[in-house]
């Protein structure tokens, strides 16, 4: 029972650094089609023309480029802290399905995180109750600010164990995820 220190492995550095430099290339190539696909419309079609129709390719592609450039600096790095699960609610929520006529409903699962400074953190699930049914009350776990992901201290008594970087669900028995390639923190 402890928390792992594999944490400081390099490989979650580079799963983070991946994962911005992917989310900007994303956005970038976005880009490139939005602006690619509106001159050739503007070259073929005749509703409109070039150079208007490159304006609006390249007006959408810069939307697409700060999208990226947003969603690259978002992921920076919160700070660590200890907390304790408190509390644990299972809710059912109706969503309006898009007919108009009906509702589903959902469950919502949620883990409240009573944290060392203070403040209650929460971990919700819709429709699916496996993280809901992995943290007990009363767990400690660790919130890891880079990878804002959660590890549970004591993990004796699991069958399962999320990945830390990318929460890909694995057998307590393997040693890395086969998703990702970081270690588990076990």
């Amino acid at each position: 029972m402890a928390y792992s220190r594999k944490i400081d492995d390099p490989a979650f550095d580079r799963f983070r650094r991946n994962s911005q430099n992917y989310s900007f290339l994303f956005s970038v190539g976005l880009a490139f089609l939005a602006i690619a696909g509106f001159y050739i419309y503007g070259e073929l079609g005749s509703d409109m023309e070039n150079p208007e129709s490159l304006l609006i390719g390249a007006t959408i592609g810069g939307m697409f480029m700060l999208i990226g450039i947003f969603s690259a600096r978002s992921k920076k790095v919160r700070p660590s802290w200890d907390g304790v699960v408190s509390d644990k609610k299972i809710k059912e929520v109706k969503k309006d399905i898009g007919d108009g006529r009906n509702d589903a409903l959902r469950l919502v699962y949620t883990v409240f995180i009573k944290g060392d400074y203070g403040k209650t953190a929460e971990i919700r699930s819709e429709d699916d109750d496996t993280l809901y049914n992995y943290y007990k009350k009363g767990d400690k776990v660790r919130y890891h600010g880079a990878l804002n992901s959660y590890e549970k201290y004591d993990k004796s008594g699991d069958d399962i164990i999320f990945c830390n970087a990318c929460a890909f669900l694995h057998d307590i028995g393997e040693d890395v995820c086969l998703n990702c390639g970081c270690p588990l923190l076990k």
